[in-house]
């Protein structure tokens, strides 16, 4: 598979998050079956930015950090976005993370 393919499978899990909720690389992994390749999924996210049928803003890390912010233009747009969404953020972490994480695995019926 091409890392084309492999940003083209991330993008059509990202586009399945609910507004309002959100969800980490990791999770996104591991729908996808690799679950080691975290860091390729925040490269697909930097990839995303642009297209706005992929809500990249709603990808975070594992402990609700907003981790990817730099990649979004303007000073704290990830935040902003987040935030018109009802997410509480301080110090560049998502404050009710727990409560708004969307699993893929269970939400997308695809239990281990």
């Amino acid at each position: 598979m091409s890392a084309n393919d492999f940003y083209l499978r991330v993008y059509e899990v990202v586009k399945q998050i609910p507004y309002g909720r959100v969800t980490s690389y990791g999770a996104i992994a591991k729908v996808l079956g690799t679950p080691r390749s975290s860091r390729t999924v925040g490269y697909a996210m930097n990839a995303a930015h642009n297209d706005p049928d992929v809500p990249a803003h709603r990808v975070v890390n594992r402990n609700g950090v907003l981790t990817g912010k730099h990649h979004f233009p303007g000073t704290n747009l990830m935040q902003q976005l987040l935030e018109s969404e009802g997410q509480i953020i301080e110090e560049d972490q998502i404050k009710n993370f727990k409560e708004s994480y969307w699993d893929p695995l269970e939400e997308l019926g695809l239990q281990e």
